[in-house]
């Protein structure tokens, strides 16, 4: 029997299985229907922590070894792309933030995904694979998780490592001190978004001449022309300074704030030259990824201790990958405790 749960490793697998895809009441009746057992979710979620807990400390074990010059052996072709997404979702939990006093939590999440390039015309990048590694921790207790992750995937030998994030407060200092890629993009459609805040600002939302300035804008950051859509963005901020829309009440401090926004990231903004390079401008598997955690540990009902939300985030992100890593973990599990007693009887 595996040491940490009295189950079969097909029962354990299909547990583990059952419980990071669903919430455990949920995994516990559908176990009950399949095995004619009485378990409850309570019992299917000390399981589960327990491979999970398992999971993180072999993954601890691999940075501890790491650190001493130990590398994880990473593909067996180098990639020709990978690209690198950090972000963050939302978990709930039982106690507060000693920090923020809240019980809302961060998840951070880093996703990993090989590519094809594309030929700068009418071939688009092509994903390939991804992999992903989260955490509760902090951003410098995620830092070892994703230089591992990175390691894995084939960082190092990789042609062209790309990150392609939002302009989150963390994500860019993390990435910065890791030395994760050769290459930062901010994320197009985030900033396709602030494009279209700032138009609503200037002119009013859903107006025609929000709507105009908006096309106005993004067309010159499709092309990475990010010098002239600021400048067509104070010429049309100044006159309208003393004429802010009237039902933007916070116009004042947007228009303030978001040209800033794209002249501290303008070098990371040159779309038309990643396009043409064959390069993704978007972060869609990031988001997906956090979208994919978030559908399992996030939402009011469900309230976590750190520990329990730790081991089914480390198990969510064995199974949601897809370089086959949970098959691997299932086939080279430990020697069972019986198997060792009876050889040792022998």
């Amino acid at each position: 029997m595996p040491s940490e749960v009295p189950l079969t490793p097909l029962a354990a697998e299909r547990v583990a299985r059952e419980a990071t895809d669903r919430v455990f009441d949920d995994a516990a009746r559908s176990l009950n229907l399949d095995w004619q057992t009485e378990l409850d979710g309570k019992q299917v979620q000390r399981w589960s922590q327990r491979i999970g807990d398992r999971l993180i400390a072999a993954r601890d074990q691999e940075i501890r070894l790491e650190q001493r010059g130990v590398h994880p052996e990473g593909p067996l072709n180098a990639p020709a792309l990978l690209v690198v997404g950090l972000d963050g979702g939302r978990v709930h939990t039982r106690d507060k933030d000693p920090r923020t006093q809240s019980r809302w939590r961060e998840d951070k999440v880093a996703s990993f995904t090989s590519y094809l390039p594309g030929d700068g015309k009418e071939q688009n990048p092509k994903a390939l694979v991804t992999t992903y590694t989260a955490t509760m921790k902090d951003a410098q207790g995620f830092g070892p998780m994703v230089k591992l992750e990175g390691n894995r995937r084939g960082l190092s030998r990789a042609a062209v490592v790309l990150n392609i994030s939002d302009g989150g407060n963390w994500i860019d200092p993390l990435a910065s001190q890791l030395k994760l890629a050769d290459h930062r993009i901010i994320d197009y459609y985030h900033a396709v978004e602030h494009v279209h805040t700032l138009a609503a600002a200037v002119h009013g939302k859903d107006t025609p001449e929000s709507k105009t300035l908006g096309v106005e804008l993004e067309s010159l950051l499709w092309e990475g022309k990010v010098d002239p859509m600021i400048q067509m963005v104070q010429q049309h901020v100044r006159p309208s300074e003393k004429a802010l829309p009237e039902e933007t009440a916070e116009s004042p401090q947007i228009l303030h704030r978001e040209p800033g926004y794209f002249e501290k990231h303008r070098e990371h903004m040159q779309y038309g030259v990643y396009r043409a390079k064959g390069w993704p401008i978007g972060s869609g598997n990031t988001e997906a990824g956090v979208k994919t955690f978030n559908k399992r540990v996030k939402g009011t009902e469900q309230r976590w201790r750190l520990p329990g939300v730790e081991a089914i985030l480390a198990l969510r992100a064995a199974w949601k990958s897809q370089d086959g890593r949970w098959e691997r973990l299932w086939a080279n599990r430990p020697a069972y405790v019986l198997a060792k007693a009876r050889k040792k009887a022998a």
